[in-house]
């Protein structure tokens, strides 16, 4: 949205003749689209995490193990 907004002002300024509004807007779409580009990138690398199915504190203090009892002497 806002990146169709600055093309649009864009267009604008190239047609009225409007060189420094035009440098400026060229400048913000540039940020924008690199902004963009993180935050694709970003939810690229979320979605290639893996699960290692790694217990929770639960998980583990639930658990409960047997010990042997010592030997009897003889």
């Amino acid at each position: 949205m806002i990146r169709d907004n600055l093309l649009a002002r864009i267009l604008e300024a190239e047609r009225e003749g409007w060189l420094g509004e035009l440098e400026g807007l060229q400048s913000s779409l540039a940020h924008a689209e690199e902004k963009l580009a993180q935050l694709d990138a970003q939810i690229s690398r979320q979605q290639e995490s893996v699960d290692l199915g790694i217990p929770t504190f639960r998980e583990i203090v639930a658990r409960t193990t047997a010990v042997a009892a010592p030997p009897e002497p003889s």
